[in-house]
């Protein structure tokens, strides 16, 4: 997936899906921090505003691909490459937005991420977290297809999981819409949650 570098996207959701009710204008929130290079790069969208952005990615090639966009555009993200949890590079209560597309779904380290990710940010700013919905790899046994079930909380994290997560690091939760729901479609499939840093 693209980015037209004017909107924020998380997931499968459209930019007026998310829009600045979610995440804020981009030209406005201050320093904006991806934490894992999502499949939108959304750090190009506050760069290319001339808007201070960083990213970080234990992924090489993610890291050199978003550079080469970010040249692409004549702008400047400021990008390193290591693991979520190590955010040593950024000062205490630096960054005003944190982002996290799709990069924290099935990371083993959630409580050392989240700790450092309050540490980085301003107090009350926010982290918002794409996610796939804990609802969406459900599933009951099935003798005649030979599906076999997948109980809930097996798939991924639960809602429970999250809340959780962010309250023992220090986070309150604002926030959470649900997506993907339709005629052909029972349950959601992505998840967004906004927790605003407690606390200095």
């Amino acid at each position: 997936m693209s980015n037209d570098h004017r909107s924020i996207r998380l997931g499968r959701l459209g930019p007026d899906e998310v829009g600045r009710r979610i995440v804020g204008d981009p030209a406005r929130v201050g320093r904006v921090l991806e934490l894992g290079v999502g499949p939108h790069r959304n750090a190009l969208v506050p760069a290319s505003l001339g808007v201070k952005a960083i990213a970080v990615d234990p992924d090489a090639s993610k890291i050199t691909d978003l550079r080469e966009r970010a040249a692409q555009l004549d702008a400047v993200v400021e990008c390193h490459h290591a693991e979520l949890g190590d955010l040593g590079f950024a000062i205490s209560s630096s960054v005003d937005l944190v982002i996290a597309d799709g990069t924290l779904d099935d990371h083993d380290d959630l409580s050392r991420v989240l700790r450092q990710v309050h540490r980085v940010l301003r107090a009350g700013r926010a982290l918002v977290i794409a996610t796939v919905h804990p609802m969406a790899g459900v599933t009951s046994t099935d003798p005649s297809s030979g599906r076999v079930a997948v109980p809930y909380g097996q798939a991924g994290r639960t809602i429970s999981d999250w809340f959780d997560a962010l309250r023992r690091a220090n986070f309150d939760v604002d926030l959470v819409r649900e997506f993907g729901v339709g005629p052909q479609q029972p349950v959601p499939h992505s998840m967004v949650i906004r927790a605003h840093k407690l606390g200095d």
